[in-house]
C-alpha cells in the first residue's frame, strides 16, 4: 500500500502547495484524515518551531508522519504497518522532489524574462505564493514517488532501508570517533596543563631567587660602606 495522503504546504501558515492523493484500494473514505492533516499543518507553529519530523497515530490503523526542510513541511499518511524510516525516506525524496521542481521553475521564468534571481528563489517562491495548491503541477512527481515506495518489500525499497541503515551507522562510527578523539585531545590538554603548572613552579622559584640576589645587590654595598664606617671609628677610638 503507497502512501495514501501526500501534502506540501509552506511552513509558516500550513498553506496547500501541492496535494496528492493515492487510491486506498476499497474505496475507503479518506475525509476524515484529509481534515486532520490540514489541522496538523495548519498548527505546526502554534507552540514555536516544530520537531523536524514526527509521526502521530491516528484512526483506522492510520499514521501520519512530517518532515520539516527549509520552509516547507511535507506530510504524508500510511497504514500503520508500514515501516516508519521507509515513510521518512518518501518525505524526504518528495521534498527534494519538490525544491528541484521549483528550481526548473524558476530557470524557466529566467529564460522566458522573468525577474527570478538570487540564492532564495525558491524560498521567496514559496513565501510569496498567495493562493492554495499553487504548484499543482508538481502532483504527477509526487505521484510517482508514491508508486515507487507502494511495496516496502520490494528490493528497491529494501535497498534504500539498507543504505539509510548503512549511513546511520556511519554517522555512529564517526561520532564515536570523534569522542575518542577528544578523548585523546582532554588528555593532551591535561598533560600540557601538567607541563605548565611544573614549568610555572620552577619560574615561581627562579623568580623567588631572582628577587633575593636583587635585593643583595640593592644592599651589599651599603652593607660594605657601613661595615667601613664602622671599623674606621673602631680602629680611630677603641685602639
Amino acid at each position: 500500500m503507497p502512501p495514501l495522503i501526500t501534502i506540501v504546504a509552506r511552513l509558516s501558515d500550513g498553506l496547500p502547495l501541492v496535494a496528492s492523493f493515492a487510491n486506498s484500494g476499497g474505496g475507503e473514505d479518506l475525509s476524515l484524515q484529509k481534515q486532520q492533516a490540514k489541522e496538523i499543518l495548519r498548527n505546526l507553529n502554534s507552540n514555536g518551531r516544530p520537531v523536524s519530523k514526527m509521526s502521530i497515530s491516528t484512526s483506522n490503523n492510520k499514521v501520519f508522519h512530517y518532515l520539516v526542510q527549509s520552509n516547507i513541511c511535507i506530510l504524508t499518511l500510511t497504514e500503520q504497518a508500514y515501516p516508519k524510516r521507509l515513510a521518512f525516506l518518501y518525505l524526504s525524496e518528495v521534498a527534494d522532489a519538490f525544491l528541484e521542481f521549483l528550481s526548473q521553475q524558476q530557470q524557466q521564468g529566467k529564460s522566458l524574462g522573468g525577474g527570478v534571481g538570487g540564492s532564495d528563489d525558491c524560498h521567496r517562491m514559496i513565501e510569496t505564493v498567495a493562493r492554495p495548491y499553487a504548484f499543482i503541477q508538481a502532483d504527477p512527481i509526487i505521484q510517482r514517488k508514491q508508486r515507487e515506495f507502494m511495496d516496502p518489500k520490494s528490493s528497491i525499497n529494501s535497498q534504500k532501508l539498507n543504505q539509510d541503515l548503512s549511513d546511520i551507522h556511519s554517522i555512529m562510527r564517526q561520532n564515536i570517533s570523534q569522542v575518542l578523539d577528544r578523548g585523546e585531545k582532554l588528555e593532551q590538554v591535561s598533560q600540557i596543563s601538567q607541563n605548565l603548572m611544573s614549568e610555572s613552579k620552577k619560574f615561581k622559584w627562579g623568580a623567588k631567587k631572582l628577587s633575593w640576589w636583587a635585593k643583595v645587590n640593592a644592599y651589599a654595598p651599603v652593607a660594605g660602606m657601613g661595615m667601613f664606617v664602622i671599623m674606621v671609628l673602631y680602629w680611630k677610638f677603641f685602639r
